[in-house]
């Protein structure tokens, strides 16, 4: 019988190269963003490519209902999800506190923290009906670690560790696995998306040395979904090679 995951933000980044990854390992794929275009292409490539089946889910995960009704549209065969990835988050910004933008703290904190939450409650009844599942949630090495310049982000993703923490308590009784993902620096379009588009400055940030790729994640999260099932890995961080830990990076 084929499984079935649930990526948010899957057009790009770590999101695409899980879904690939587990789309070649003969999974079916739940693919959710907001670029409807990029989520049909996507999709397309996907079943072509592995014959899986694919369902699009485009909405906005800072909009609570935009996310509840988005899954209210899943028809009945596509209710057993076996794995559950918050992928989407981002970066905004890379200034003092007392210059940091009010309109990027928001945006951090309602993708990467409320939108994981959302997602996590719309998807749930699933999991406790049939009393099993899988929720891998993507943090950062920003939420073990607080660099300088990164306030609203670092506090973002130590609020996704906190959230790990608290999901693996509050569902033990319904056997559901709980793994938090902590990737150090790592060559995506997040860096740009931080940056706002300046693609100079962000190819800056991978100068020197080799980064993680996106597919370096996506083979560690599908490894941590095919363990047994009384096997769950809580929580992993991982960095390249040339990085020790937020702050110390050889090049």
């Amino acid at each position: 019988m084929s499984q079935t995951i649930f990526i948010t933000g899957a057009t790009s980044g770590f999101g695409k190269s899980i879904a690939e990854t587990f789309a070649k390992a003969g999974w079916n794929c739940i693919l959710t963003g907001r670029r409807a275009d990029r989520l049909t292409e996507l999709a397309s490539q996907l079943s072509t490519q592995y014959g899986i089946k694919t369902f699009n889910l485009a909405f906005d995960i800072q909009d609570r209902q935009a996310v509840f009704n988005a899954v209210a549209q899943l028809p009945a065969e596509w209710q057993s999800i076996d794995v559950l990835v918050n992928n989407a988050g981002l970066a905004l910004g890379r200034d003092s506190f007392e210059n940091a933008s009010l309109d990027d703290w928001d945006t951090m904190i309602d993708t990467n923290v409320k939108g994981l939450m959302y997602m996590t409650k719309a998807i749930l009844p699933f999991f406790i009906k049939q009393q099993k599942g899988h929720i891998i949630n993507i943090g950062s090495t920003a939420g073990k670690e607080v660099y300088k310049d990164g306030n609203g982000y670092c506090a973002s993703k130590h609020a996704v560790d906190a959230i790990s923490k608290a999901m693996r308590i509050d569902l033990l009784p319904h056997h559901i696995k709980v793994t938090a993902i902590h990737p150090g620096a790592a060559e995506t379009e997040f860096s740009v998306v931080r940056f706002k588009g300046d693609e100079q400055k962000a190819a800056q940030v991978y100068d020197g040395y080799k980064a993680l790729q996106a597919n370096d994640v996506a083979n560690i999260v599908y490894f941590t979904a095919n363990l047994p099932e009384h096997v769950c890995i809580n929580d992993l961080t991982v960095t390249c090679l040339s990085q020790a830990n937020s702050f110390y990076l050889h090049k």
